[in-house]
């Protein structure tokens, strides 16, 4: 039975973690400027925490396989700047499961973690030895634990916690489960997953992250030789899983957490960062999600065009005219 937070008085931030630091960026840099602009269409407390992901293709990238791309060395520094300068954290996902001493050494990863090493920015890790690797390398860069490691007990859990994280993802299928939630020693370093797409108890999830690890490397090797010796890559998963999931097809799972229980549920206990899956979402189906959880329900419609109309204005969205033909 979920126990009644109405005598609990805690107000705090509702702290949103956007995803995409490639694909994304020109929607998120726009939310944040909706944000600015027309606070009177969010909900109360809503702040952006950090925008999370990678500039592909990077090696130690863990969670979302992205393939047929390459940052260069300018738009990496121009993005984590802009993002920056909103005051707003760049978070990289560097999760792969698979890491090798070797691969610390990676020139491309390495230079990622150099341009963004100013004090305000964050990892999120799995490996130990990357862990390890970025404490020692990297001080400056705030470390959080990722909810890669399937952490389900309650002992463990709170064991993360204690340690030197800044935050600790919760494994979604601890989702709403309010007797653990309750039972944490630190609340506020927890981060919830709120629009998990994986259906609960997901048997492949862990085989999920090694098959995009594989895959990873077996492109950054392949670009290595040349063209008349480079082997085709497939992205051939497929899952019954919920690889097609979307916002609206999500919400009777118990894992989900609806945009009330954010407000009315999870902020009275003292949880407020809320991670936002997504890097390789559909653009529209972000859109949604975004005014789904942050926009106060009666402005979505206002929020939805206002954003639409500024990504075509920007040519991030492209409407295709009909060609103009004659008759007879």
């Amino acid at each position: 039975m979920r126990k009644s937070t109405k005598s609990k008085k805690i107000t705090l931030p509702a702290r949103f973690h956007l995803p995409g630091l490639r694909f994304n960026y020109p929607l998120n840099m726009y939310w944040v400027s909706l944000l600015k602009t027309h606070p009177e269409l969010f909900r109360e407390g809503v702040e952006i925490g950090s925008f999370f992901g990678c500039f592909p293709v990077a090696l130690w990238n863990g969670g979302r396989l992205i393939a047929h791309d390459q940052c260069d060395s300018t738009f990496i520094k121009n993005v984590i700047k802009s993002i920056n300068n909103e005051g707003i954290p760049v978070r990289y996902t560097f999760t792969n499961p698979l890491l090798t001493e070797e691969d610390l050494d990676d020139p491309y990863c390495n230079f990622c973690m150099q341009a963004a090493d100013n004090g305000m920015n964050e990892v999120m890790v799995f490996s130990p030895i990357l862990e390890k690797y970025i404490r020692e390398k990297y001080p400056s860069f705030s470390v959080n634990s990722s909810t890669c490691k399937e952490i389900k007990d309650i002992d463990e859990l709170n064991a993360e916690l204690e340690k030197d994280y800044k935050y600790v993802v919760l494994d979604y299928n601890l989702n709403n489960q309010w007797e653990l939630v309750e039972g944490l020693s630190k609340p506020e370093k927890l981060e919830v997953l709120i629009n998990t797409l994986c259906t609960p108890a997901c048997p492949r999830r862990g085989e999920h992250y090694r098959y995009i690890a594989q895959k990873q490397r077996a492109i950054l090797e392949n670009r290595k030789l040349p063209p008349e010796e480079r082997k085709e890559i497939v992205d051939d998963w497929k899952c019954e899983y919920g690889e097609y999931n979307y916002l609206y097809k999500i919400m009777d799972y118990p894992t989900f957490i609806s945009n009330d229980m954010i407000w009315n549920d999870y902020i009275p206990r003292g949880i407020n960062n809320f991670k936002i899956e997504g890097r390789t979402a559909n653009l529209f189906s972000l859109i949604e999600t975004y005014c789904y959880y942050m926009i106060k329900p009666e402005c979505v419609g206002e929020a939805r065009m206002l954003m639409i109309s500024n990504l075509m204005d920007s040519r991030i969205i492209t409407v295709n005219k009909p060609r103009p033909s004659h008759w007879p």
